[in-house]
């Protein structure tokens, strides 16, 4: 049996061979357990036969003249253990050559399998260090680059530009500190401190871990794979919007209450974005100013037709001068020009419905009311440009609003046509039935502090309400894109 030892009994120098195959190893990654043993005396003489034949000079990273270190064999009982259990292709991390290997040092059978321990240990050194840098990164950064995700829709009228529907700048893979802690004492906490610390992850882990069926097992360990990307994730017990696009719902979360809902998000043509950002503040009855992709696909057509502008409550203004402009004078060709601005009055049969909620982000996107509420009936409800709306927009005012007073609150349901449920409020509206609709109690309203706000793409999710992990259809095909870049490492994937 090879002795097992500490890393204290390491000595500088490294065997050639092993720095080759490791820095080979820090290229290409940009592109069981056995317990410890302690030789016996007659242990010793046996590894003693071997340590002649040895070269002088042979030494690694989990080896020298005095036998494997003793936290190899618990780098490789991690591995062999969480390779598998994230839905891994062991052989892609190299794990049945190493166990071979190891198998062959820890009985001393050089001999009996026809290899020598001078060609032996080096090849068990390169691939242990392998198959550390290879999971410890990638389980850091991700084993694929999630930016292949803003190359796949060619933008309309522009096939040489991409849409971006993954607005994130996500850190590269960088194996450097990973090759430089495979040599340090530390290296094992390392490996384990390495798993993401997101308790999407664990929750996902924990059903890996009760789940048999193969096609179950891959679309979970495709939906890990987001949790390693460096990007902002979903705290636990942070006041916060998460917005699920599989699930094509919401949930408004803080502290022990789970305000829920459906959304309508935007149609495969037009995705809704996947971002991270703030809601700073809330619009009752907006204008809705309407973008020019959507006036080149919709409006332009329509382009002198007054019925049309005026059943919509179209307002077409020059944007140079602000000056009204008449539906007969704007032709087709001013329209897609660019310098015109058209809008639509707030109010009944607004687009967005009776209430916004704004938050910084480069798509001029956001959630809303609608005027389609039947639309919350479908079970399929990607049909937006990319906007995100909500079924509950007064609760979720409220939700965003807990502080205010109750005349505040009054004040959006009559400015959003809600009946009063105070009396205060019902006398006001006694004496303003007159009035102009859309009566305008209240136009904007900030929230402090801003709510963070999370859309997301999980097509297996741990429901915020219960726990449970739920499995959604991959509506945009994303799960697909992240099956295909890590066919090379998926489990599943290599036995389909």
């Amino acid at each position: 049996m090879l002795h097992i030892k500490g890393r204290q009994g390491s000595t500088q120098g490294f065997y050639s061979v092993t720095f080759i195959l490791l820095g080979v190893c820090c290229l290409l990654m940009a592109c069981h357990e056995k317990a410890a043993r302690e030789l016996t005396e007659a242990d010793r003489s046996a590894f003693g036969e071997y340590v002649n034949q040895m070269d002088s000079t042979l030494t690694g990273v989990w080896f020298d003249r005095m036998g494997v270190f003793q936290d190899a064999d618990s780098v490789f009982a991690i591995l062999s253990r969480e390779v598998p259990r994230n839905g891994l292709d062991t052989a892609a991390f190299l794990i049945p050559q190493i166990a071979n290997d190891f198998e062959i040092v820890h009985k001393l059978a050089f001999d009996s399998v026809g290899v020598s321990i001078n060609e032996l240990l080096p090849r068990l050194d390169a691939n242990l260090t392998k198959a550390y840098i290879r999971y410890a990164t990638g389980q850091r950064f991700g084993f694929m680059r999630p930016r292949i995700f803003n190359r796949l829709d060619p933008k309309v009228g522009n096939p040489e530009t991409f849409a971006r529907v993954f607005d994130y700048e996500v850190a590269a893979p960088d194996t450097t500190e990973a090759a430089k802690k495979v040599k340090e004492s530390d290296r094992v906490s390392y490996l384990i401190e390495s798993a993401p610390n997101t308790y999407i992850y664990k929750a996902l882990l924990n059903e890996m871990d009760k789940t048999t069926d193969a096609e179950r097992r891959h679309q979970i360990a495709v939906n890990m794979e987001r949790c390693r990307w460096q990007i902002p994730h979903p705290k636990p017990n942070q006041r916060q919007i998460l917005v699920n696009i599989p699930a094509q719902h919401l949930w408004a979360l803080g502290g022990d209450t789970v305000l829920d809902m459906r959304i309508c998000c935007g149609a495969f043509p037009t995705k809704t974005p996947l971002l991270n950002s703030e809601i700073s503040y809330l619009q009752v009855n907006p204008e809705w100013i309407i973008p020019h992709n959507i006036i080149k696909t919709e409006v332009l057509h329509h382009a002198g037709d007054s019925a049309y502008f005026a059943r919509n409550r179209y307002t077409i203004t020059d944007k140079s001068t602000g000056e009204v402009v008449n539906v007969a004078d704007a032709s087709a060709e001013t329209l897609r020009s660019g310098n015109l601005r058209i809008s639509q009055k707030g109010g009944v049969g607004n687009s967005l419905g009776r209430i916004v909620f704004r938050f910084p982000n480069n798509f001029s996107i956001y959630l809303h009311d609608t005027n389609n509420r039947g639309a919350f009936q479908r079970d399929r409800r990607t049909l937006s440009h990319g906007c995100v709306r909500v079924q509950k927009p007064f609760e979720l005012a409220c939700y965003l609003l807990p502080d205010v007073d109750e005349w505040t609150r009054e004040s959006i349901r009559i400015s959003m046509d809600i009946p009063p449920v105070t009396e205060r409020g019902r006398t006001w509206l006694r004496q303003h039935a007159d009035a102009e609709r859309p009566y305008r109690l209240i136009s904007y309203h900030g929230v402090s502090p801003h709510v963070p706000l999370y859309i997301i793409y999980y097509t297996a999710f741990p429901n915020p309400k219960t726990g449970t992990i739920e499995f959604w259809p991959d509506v945009y095909g994303f799960d697909k894109v992240i099956s295909k870049e890590l066919k090379w490492i998926s489990a599943e994937s290599s036995n389909r």
